[in-house]
């Protein structure tokens, strides 16, 4: 602490402590932010307040949170969410608006704004300006294109009509529709201006989109969503851009018939097809069913003279046809002709026919004669004892069958595997098949050796290797030949080379 420090002095006092006579006693935040305040709520408990939108945003909870500005000032504002539901606009940044409402302070940051009861445009600038922003928004997102226009049907079975059920309007459409052709018209009632009338004006167009017509209401062919004329502040429901989405999203044909000639909204751009005023809509929708009634009875007569026309001309060229035509007379002429000259053929033949079968016949007659006869049967009979089997020729034939019979059996004999192993040979079998060479006995491992009077096992020595003596009772006894019949016994052995 320096010499110079005094303990009394206010300037540098280390610890706070109440003097007498002192009449500011200290305060909290908390009761200064209270006092600031009521005393800003009081002075400026209802102010109207022109400025810019910016930083607008639209919390989860439905509360608009902004900030009004000028050119050299900005003030934050807040909306509450029952305030907010009850704009006729949708606020944006760049907006120009006059809100109404009060100051209060905010006492978290130490700051002031305004809490907004009510918010206006800032005169029809400031509409037309939102008005162009949103168009060009919208006509970006292509839900002006041409392409997406759908054609109007010709003749609807049903209309279906958006628009307020009291006004002139509708009374204006429903007598233009009986005027020209009467149809059935559904109408969804909905409010055209003031707070809610957008949101009803797109529930209404959707609903008429989602119709199936499964149920008893049938579904519209076509729809008009019709308003009578005003100021833009009366036909901005139109301009909404719920109203506009669902105009374009329609799957039904839909005219927009809002305002006057002169009038133009949103709706109208979205729309398939617009119409100056609700009663031109009416005439767009429908043709005249006295020019209907008129032009068929036209296409009836036309249809009737052309009919006519075609069967005269019709008749013309049939006439020509069948005067181009033989007669029957010519047509069966050569076949006439033809057919006398086969029956005089045919008779000319039937008697050349007779006459050469009397002579055959003749012929044959004069063959047939006893003697012939008698001569004919000799030398068959002759031929006959020539043919006869005598028991020379008999014993012959018999003999050399028999030898060829021997031959064939001393062959038989001969080339059976069997015989050589009467003579001590043994046939050496692995796995089923004939064993020819030492590497196949070597592959094989173990082979079947068949002798005449039975088989047995043996192992086959690798690469020369000695194979160790087995036990004596390791040898398996030779199988039983099966026993022979006594013909095979008694037949003498045969040669295998003869």
């Amino acid at each position: 602490m320096s010499p110079e420090f005094d303990g009394y002095d206010s300037s540098g006092r280390l610890l706070a402590e109440e003097r007498a006579g002192d009449n500011a006693p200290p305060m909290s935040v908390s009761e200064l932010s209270g006092m600031l305040k009521r005393t800003v709520e009081d002075r400026f408990g209802h102010v109207r307040l022109r400025g810019e939108i910016s930083g607008f945003k639209r919390a989860a909870s439905g509360h608009l949170y902004l900030a009004l500005k000028d050119d050299n000032a900005v003030l934050d504002g807040v909306m509450w969410k029952g305030g907010a539901q009850r704009l006729a606009f949708a606020p944006q940044d760049g907006i120009e608006v006059i809100a109404t409402g009060k100051l209060t302070t905010y006492p978290g940051r130490s700051k002031y704004q305004i809490v907004i009861e009510q918010m206006e445009l800032a005169g029809e600038g400031a509409l037309m300006a939102l008005l162009e922003k949103l168009k060009a928004k919208l006509a970006g997102e292509g839900l002006f294109a041409t392409e997406r226009k759908q054609p109007l049907p010709y003749l609807p079975r049903t209309i279906g009509v958006v628009t307020s059920p009291t006004g002139a309007v509708i009374r204006d459409i429903l007598h233009r529709l009986a005027d020209r052709c009467p149809t059935q018209v559904l109408v969804w009632p909905v409010l055209v201006q003031g707070q809610g009338a957008a949101d009803q004006i797109a529930r209404a167009v959707r609903g008429f989109s989602a119709m199936d017509g499964s149920g008893p209401v049938p579904r519209p062919d076509l729809v008009i969503v019709a308003r009578g004329g005003g100021s833009i502040e009366d036909l901005w429901s139109f301009n909404e851009e719920i109203v506009v989405r669902a105009v374009a999203d329609c799957t039904i044909p839909i005219i927009s018939a809002v305002g006057h000639e002169t009038d133009t909204t949103l709706c109208d751009y979205a729309a398939d097809r617009r119409a100056p005023t609700p009663t031109a809509a009416a005439e767009m929708a429908v043709p005249v069913r006295a020019e209907l009634l008129a032009g068929l009875s036209e296409m009836g007569l036309r249809a009737g003279r052309a009919t006519r026309r075609g069967a005269a001309q019709a008749r013309e060229r049939l006439d020509m046809q069948v005067r181009l035509m033989p007669t029957p007379d010519m047509l069966l002429a050569p076949q006439r002709q033809r057919l006398d000259q086969l029956t005089d053929a045919l008779g000319n033949g039937l008697r050349h026919r007779v006459a050469d079968a009397r002579a055959r016949l003749g012929h044959v007659g004069g063959a047939l004669r006893p003697a012939l006869l008698r001569q004919r049967l000799e030398r068959a009979t002759e031929r006959l004892d020539r043919l006869r089997l005598r028991p020379d020729y008999l014993a012959r034939v018999y003999q050399d069958r028999a030898r060829a019979f021997d031959q064939m059996s001393r062959l038989f004999a001969s080339v059976n595997p069997d015989l050589p192993l009467q003579r001590g040979f043994a046939r050496v079998m692995a796995d089923g098949q004939l064993v020819r060479s030492v590497g196949a006995a070597q592959a094989a491992g173990v082979v079947t050796l068949h002798f005449a009077d039975g088989t047995v096992e043996a192992a086959v020595a690798q690469d020369g290797a000695p194979l160790e003596k087995p036990a004596p009772s390791a040898i398996s006894a030779p199988s039983r030949p099966a026993r022979k019949s006594s013909a095979a016994q008694d037949a003498p052995q045969q040669d295998l080379f003869s």
